[in-house]
């Protein structure tokens, strides 16, 4: 069996910023293992599979490791391929998920995702994962993930957690762990995402991740519309509103290949 497999880099103005995914349009699904081990092949944060379903498209997401039940940059990246390279002239896609349906449309130069807002809950201060992490934050809440808020970017900047450690204590918590603070400079807050239970120490921009902390901040700082930005190495900016069951994710993308595979 062959495919076409596009490299895109997601909230991302250039090639070797935002984070990259690989998306895979298909005619016919491939067995599980087989999408797995593509995905473990690419070793991407992501790795998306698509096909057509009745008018919307079924979408499927695999770190190296596991399916996952949702991922921002990899929805993004293949609407960008729907739109850029297939020929997708409506105005906006519709996604059939493990998230239920997620719709991404054209928004000027920008790409706009509508998906289900995480409106995260107290959570009692981990101890163990604090230590892991590497510094003690302000606030612990928890939805399907950990966030720990802290006073300056800086402290997020800075962090160095201990992989092996903190992987082996979020793996019976089935979660990541978002690392946020208030951002400056027209930035209304930073972020970074760790995974390593799911095979990702850190994944570069998580769209997903924005579905716990958009809300948050919204909250937080009174204000419905908020810019963030990812610290990772690669770095990214995500415009976000929030609309209260819903949170709305922009984001521009790059291309970076285009290649074709055999399995």
């Amino acid at each position: 069996m062959k495919a076409v497999l596009y490299q895109v880099d997601a909230f991302a103005d250039r090639v070797f910023e935002g984070n990259p995914a690989a998306i895979v349009p298909l005619d016919v699904w491939p067995s599980v293992e087989v999408m797995q081990a593509i995905a473990a092949e690419n070793n991407l944060a992501e790795t998306a599979f698509l096909a057509p379903e009745g008018e919307a498209y079924r979408l499927r997401w695999f770190t190296p490791t596991v399916e996952v039940d949702l991922c921002g940059h990899a929805t993004l990246a293949s609407a960008h391929v729907l739109f850029a390279h297939l020929g997708y002239s409506e105005p906006e896609i519709r996604f059939e998920t493990r998230s239920g349906t997620l719709v991404v449309s054209r928004e000027g130069d920008k790409l706009s995702m509508d998906f289900p807002a995480a409106k995260p809950k107290p959570y009692p201060a981990p101890e163990a994962i604090a230590e892991a992490l590497g510094a003690k934050p302000l606030v612990w809440a928890k939805t399907s993930n950990l966030m720990a808020v802290f006073d300056r970017a800086e402290e997020v900047v800075a962090l160095k957690p201990d992989f092996p450690a903190l992987g082996k204590l979020l793996e019976p918590l089935n979660a990541g762990l978002v690392a946020t603070a208030p951002g400056e400079d027209g930035i209304d807050f930073v972020s970074r995402f760790f995974a390593p239970a799911h095979g990702i120490d850190e994944d570069p921009v998580t769209g997903s991740a924005h579905c716990t902390s958009v809300p948050y901040w919204a909250k937080k700082l009174g204000k419905s519309d908020l810019v963030a930005r990812q610290v990772s190495k690669r770095g990214g900016t995500l415009w976000c509103s929030d609309a209260g069951e819903r949170v709305i994710l922009r984001g521009r993308c790059a291309d970076f290949m285009k290649a074709e595979i055999s399995f």
